[in-house]
């Protein structure tokens, strides 16, 4: 089968897979026969350099000291391609994560740190994201706000959109953690009907997206997510509609602004910064830049203090 060698069509497709398991390099022994579960082997001029599992270094008591999570990147790559995995390189050093890469006649395979396995996911994602060719928007989708007897849909849709997690790309166990969250946001106090809005398809509903009232200090805002699109109309432009149709609605409502944990590729499109640039903290200090906040039209300024999110988020 002949390999892909456009790289913006191998970014854009590339599906990152986290194997099971922790790897590590080893330097064979001289003169000692191979054993154990070997994954790959590189042989120098100093000596043969192994990758096993680590369970298996252990067994046969090799020393080492990388200890790595393997990601494969699921695109089938011709080995002449030029970019990928300069591509991914710069990706992950942006991010600070260390990568040693390995390549396959079928597939490209990265060795980073244990610790930065979930963190290497997202910037992938982020990445097969920002190369994915422009959609053509849905121009029969109509927006509207929920109504009575929506909500069974609507979570409906969110466990279908949510079945596979967005920052581990692995298929999500039991009910996803934003299905149980919008099912309470429905019933909170925080709930607001004008911000919960449909997107409707030929009668079918196929994308959501709910802000609710939240807080720094004293200034109300809102509270943006969860989102989600069923899947196979996702990066058809659904998406887009539903933060624009939030932002015009927030204007006319005379709303402050709205913050959102997600993407920094795909939400500055809309207008969303870092929130600590404008004064506004995290709930978790550790969500970083991820934690955006678009100003609207009567945003004050000199606006300082920890963004407060809706009860049924701020338990998330």
């Amino acid at each position: 089968m002949t390999g892909e060698k456009n790289l913006q069509t191998l970014l854009a497709s590339m599906r990152p897979v986290l194997r099971e398991g922790e790897y590590v390099y080893v330097l064979w022994p001289h003169g000692r026969p191979l054993a154990g579960h070997v994954e790959a082997a590189v042989r120098e001029a100093e000596g043969l350099t192994v990758v096993l599992p680590r369970t298996e270094a252990d067994a046969l008591d090799l020393p080492y000291d990388f200890v790595a999570a393997w990601i494969t990147l699921e695109v089938h790559s011709a080995l002449e391609a030029v970019g990928l995995t300069a591509a991914v390189s710069r990706a992950l050093t942006q991010a600070r994560i260390s990568c040693n890469v390995l390549a396959g006649f079928h597939h490209d395979h990265l060795l980073i740190p244990v610790a930065d396995s979930a963190r290497a996911l997202e910037v992938l994602a982020e990445l097969s994201a920002a190369n994915a060719p422009e959609p053509e928007p849905v121009r029969e989708v109509v927006l509207r706000s929920e109504q009575p007897g929506d909500r069974d849909a609507l979570l409906a849709l969110t466990a279908e959109a949510f079945a596979v997690s967005p920052v581990t790309g692995l298929p999500v166990e039991g009910e996803a953690v934003e299905v149980k969250v919008l099912r309470e946001l429905f019933d909170a106090e925080e709930y607001l009907p004008e911000f919960s809005i449909v997107a409707e398809l030929d009668g079918e509903i196929v994308g959501h997206v709910i802000s609710t009232r939240a807080w720094v200090e004293d200034l109300e805002l809102l509270g943006l997510g969860p989102i989600g699109v069923t899947p196979r109309l996702q990066r058809h432009g659904i998406g887009t509609a539903l933060m624009r149709e939030t932002v015009v609605r927030a204007n006319a409502a005379g709303e402050k602004g709205i913050a959102l944990l997600g993407s920094t590729e795909y939400y500055p499109r809309f207008g969303f910064v870092p929130a600590s640039s404008l004064g506004v903290e995290a709930p978790d200090k550790k969500w970083g830049d991820h934690f955006q906040l678009l100003p609207l039209a009567l945003w004050p300024g000199g606006v300082h203090g920890t963004f407060r999110y809706a009860g049924p988020l701020a338990a998330v």
